[in-house]
C-alpha cells in the first residue's frame, strides 16, 4: 500500500474553540495545538451563528498567511441550512482549512469542493488550495460510506464522532459498563482508520470529553497511535501537550527506524533480514520510513 503522505503542517492535535467567543479563540490560537478549529456547528446556537461567522472572519482577517495555515473552521453540515452562509462568510478571510461535519460520503466532500472553489475564485484564492477534514461516522448511514473517500477533492484527513453517532442511533450511551467505547463506536473508529488509509489521508482520533483526566487521555492517545492514527481532536487546551507528546515519535523509535532503514539499504536484495532475535520484512521497512517522514519531512 502507498504510504500516507506527510501534510505541509503537523496534524497531531486539533483543538476546538467556539466561534462565538473571541476570548476562547484567542486562547486556543495561543496554545500549542497544531491546528485550531473555530466551530460554527455544535458550539454555537442557531441564533448566534451570524455573529459567530462575523467574529471568525474578523479574527482570521487579522492574522498573517502563516498564522492562518493552522486556523481552520468547522462549518455546519451540508444537509442543513447554513453551510453556504458559513462558507460565504469565512472563505474571503482565507482559513487554513475547513472541517465538514456529518459527512454522508464522498459526494458531500465533492459538493463542498464545488462551493469552496467558486468562493476561492471569487476571492482571488488559488482554486483547490484550502484543505478539508471530514467527520465521517456521525450518522448511522455514514458508517457504510467510510471506504468511499479515495480521491475526494481537498481531503487531507478523516476523523470520526461518537457523540453524534449515539444520538443518531437513539443510544442512551456510547460507553459500556467498564467505561470503554461500546462495540459500535469501536467499529466506527476502525472504519474511519481503514477509510483514511484507503484514501491515503491522515486518520485523526475523536475527542475525549473528560478533559480533566489527562492520564487516561495519554493512554488512549498512545493506544490509537499504535493502531495507526496520526492525531487527535481536543476540546480543552490542557489536552494539547498530552496529545502532541503521544503522537510524536520518541527518540528510541526514531533510532530504531533509522537502524531498520539502514539495514535494508545495506542489503537491497534482501526480502527479510534478521534483527534482534526476530525477522524484518518489507512492511517493517515501510513503517520505519513512514515514522521517519513524520520527524524529518
Amino acid at each position: 500500500m502507498t504510504a500516507i503522505p506527510e501534510p505541509r503542517i503537523r496534524m497531531r492535535s486539533w483543538l476546538f474553540a467556539p466561534g462565538d467567543s473571541d476570548k476562547k479563540m484567542t486562547k486556543a490560537s495561543e496554545s500549542e495545538a497544531d491546528i485550531v478549529i473555530f466551530d460554527l456547528e455544535d458550539a454555537v446556537v442557531e441564533s448566534g451563528k451570524a455573529d459567530a461567522r462575523s467574529a471568525i472572519t474578523q479574527f482570521l482577517s487579522k492574522k498573517s498567511k502563516e498564522e492562518r495555515a493552522r486556523l481552520w473552521v468547522r462549518v455546519n453540515p451540508l444537509d442543513g441550512d447554513w453551510t453556504a452562509e458559513d462558507l460565504a462568510a469565512v472563505m474571503p478571510a482565507r482559513p487554513g482549512g475547513i472541517m465538514l461535519p456529518k459527512s454522508r460520503g464522498r459526494h458531500d466532500v465533492e459538493e463542498l469542493d464545488r462551493q469552496m472553489t467558486a468562493l476561492e475564485v471569487e476571492n482571488g484564492i488559488e482554486a483547490g488550495s484550502t484543505p478539508v477534514i471530514a467527520l465521517v461516522t456521525e450518522t448511522a448511514a455514514a458508517m457504510f460510506t467510510t471506504g468511499d473517500y479515495g480521491g475526494a477533492p481537498r481531503l487531507a484527513a478523516m476523523t470520526w464522532g461518537a457523540e453524534d453517532l449515539a444520538d443518531s442511533l437513539g443510544a442512551q450511551s456510547n460507553r459500556d459498563f467498564d467505561g470503554d467505547f461500546a462495540f459500535t463506536y469501536k467499529l466506527a473508529r476502525s472504519l474511519c482508520l481503514l477509510g483514511a488509509a484507503a484514501a491515503e489521508v491522515m486518520p485523526i482520533e475523536t475527542i475525549d470529553t473528560n478533559f480533566r483526566d489527562l492520564e487516561a487521555l495519554r493512554k488512549r492517545a498512545i493506544e490509537v497511535r499504535r493502531q495507526g492514527y496520526r492525531g487527535m481532536l481536543a476540546i480543552h487546551p490542557a489536552q494539547v501537550p498530552v496529545i502532541n507528546e503521544a503522537f510524536s515519535p520518541s527518540e528510541e523509535e526514531v533510532a530504531e527506524a533509522r537502524e531498520i532503514v539502514a539495514l535494508f539499504e545495506a542489503n537491497p536484495d534482501a526480502g527479510t533480514i534478521g534483527w534482534k532475535g526476530g525477522m524484518l520484512d518489507r512492511p517493517h521497512l515501510s513503517r520505519a520510513r513512514q515514522l521517519l517522514a513524520q520527524v524529518e519531512g
